[in-house]
């Protein structure tokens, strides 16, 4: 197992949950740079070392010298350092690997209860949530948290990252009652020890918020953000350019809960904040602008219009205006034009214009044309496809199982619905067919999920310049479900049968 002398934060975010782990998994020192765990003379075992560099006069002092074997905790050292890479260029596979060593060492020089021990048991945890390990990744959580009750109390700081971990892999597992606890929590230990107010909760709120969503409960979804606002207005003042990040972050929220109007009207005050500080050309309102485009590619779901439309309802005004922005700016970023190009290319798409879309994507492709960062954008942006528009796919068989609680003898089991479908060069979804459904009996979610698909919006395929039909795509949908759930579905079918 490996313990560290570095402080890593890692930005885990999946499906709207956002938490960061911060761990020191080393011995401890005052240096903050990972490099300097390693002893200066520190040499891999098997590697030969040039004289000059050893400080030898003469040459024939080899035969006398001899290189000191690298300690356990030098070896803990550079374990960190592979690992903090690996997490950064997201290679997860490996970085789980190592992270197994880590948590090895650490037990072997510091022991089953020490706090290093603990840190390492978390950052092997945030490895197995990226890798979607969700059971092994709440275990590795729910050990840390009782190695850190242990040593220290159950209100200690160090608890806070692994409880958002903890909660985070619980609503991936399909637990969002215990994902609410737990982050209440978390929440609870950053007011004891940093006060009420403190920035340090956002994020957790951030995922409380989430959680309330999955459930189903807008209203106390909507109060969670609401009180996230107001912490950042009590940080920043009223219309600063500090208060844009949040701002910008409560939109997306709006988005994704339907409150479309909402969204627009933040977006707006965001566009509005940017000119006074900025001015109307710009860069920084590029982003915003094509956010406000986007969310007239959706239908307001609250049941209120709090904001009153213009006539230029379509959004085309806004993907025009940044497109303009990013390319008439005197100093232009090629990257910030190229993502304003593709924003505008999709408006055409989604609007049923495939003719104007396609030009616009090629100008895009000779863009990302001409130099060797662009094309590197090109293949991840242009030759694949990319999903414009979609719907909400259900989690949970049925309404019951979203709102019910662990039950012994009525576990909660995970499905999988897989279908296979094309998307043409109009952006469209074409010859879509169920591969496969585990277990088969829930009809009504595989007509469900077949169904949304058919109706996305994708941005096609381009291939030398030009768009294609790309067949052969798949999905595959996971959702949970209840023993009493599939005998439900099955004794309907069989009734359905008689």
């Amino acid at each position: 197992m490996i313990k560290y002398t570095r402080t890593l934060t890692l930005s885990l975010i999946l499906g709207g949950v956002a938490f960061a782990a911060a761990q020191d998994v080393g011995p401890a020192t005052s240096d903050s740079d990972p490099q300097a765990k390693l002893p200066s003379d520190f040499v891999p075992e098997g590697q030969i070392v040039p004289v000059a560099e050893q400080g030898i006069d003469d040459a024939s002092q080899m035969d006398e010298f001899t290189i000191p074997e690298a300690t356990p905790e030098d070896e803990l050292a550079a374990e960190f350092v592979l690992f903090k890479n690996l997490m950064s260029d997201k290679v997860y596979d490996e970085a789980d690997t190592v992270a197994k060593r880590v948590v090895e060492l650490a037990i072997n020089l510091h022991g089953p209860q020490s706090s290093e021990f603990a840190k390492a048991l978390t950052n092997l945890a945030i490895v197995q949530f990226q890798t979607e390990q969700y059971d092994a990744a709440q275990q590795n959580f729910e050990s840390a948290i009782e190695i850190i009750e242990d040593n220290e109390d159950r209100l200690n700081a160090q608890l806070v990252n692994p409880l958002k971990g903890l909660g985070a892999a619980q609503l991936e597992s399909g637990r969002p009652d215990l994902a609410t606890k737990t982050f209440g929590r978390a929440i609870h230990v950053t007011h004891v020890n940093e006060g009420p107010h403190n920035l340090e909760q956002l994020e957790i709120l951030e995922s409380v918020a989430e959680t309330h969503l999955r459930m189903g409960d807008l209203d106390a979804a909507k109060d969670t953000q609401d009180t996230i606002y107001s912490i950042n207005i009590r940080e920043f003042e009223l219309d600063t350019p500090e208060l844009v990040p949040s701002l910008l972050r409560r939109a997306e929220w709006q988005h994704r809960a339907g409150f479309i109007y909402d969204e627009r009207a933040t977006y707006r005050r965001t566009i509005r904040i940017i000119e006074e500080f900025h001015g109307k050309d710009s860069l920084y309102l590029v982003e915003p602008l094509i956010r406000l485009g986007r969310s007239y590619f959706y239908v307001d779901m609250s049941g209120e219009t709090s904001f009153h439309e213009t006539g230029m309802s379509t959004g085309e005004i806004y993907f025009r205006r940044a497109a303009r922005i990013a390319i008439e700016h005197p100093e232009p970023d090629w990257q910030i034009v190229a993502q304003a190009t593709l924003a505008l290319g999709d408006y055409y798409i989604y609007n049923n214009n495939p003719q104007r879309g396609k030009k616009i994507y090629q100008e895009a492709w000779t863009l990302l044309s001409e130099h060797e960062e662009g094309l590197s954008v090109r293949r991840q942006q242009l030759e694949n496809v990319k999903l414009l528009k979609q719907g909400s796919l259900p989690m949970y068989a049925s309404f019951s199982t979203e709102k019910a609680g662990e039950e012994g003898d009525d576990p909660l089991l995970q499905g999988s619905i897989t279908i296979v479908f094309g998307v043409s060069s109009r952006g469209h979804v074409t010859d879509i067919a169920l591969l496969e459904a585990q277990p088969p009996e829930f009809e009504r979610l595989i007509t469900t999920v077949q169904r949304e698909v058919r109706y996305r919006i994708y941005r096609p395929r381009l291939a030398d310049g030009d768009v294609v039909d790309t067949p052969g795509l798949r999905l595959t949908h996971k959702f949970y479900f209840r023993q009493s759930d599939l005998d439900a579905a099955r004794a309907a079918a069989e009734t359905d049968r008689d």
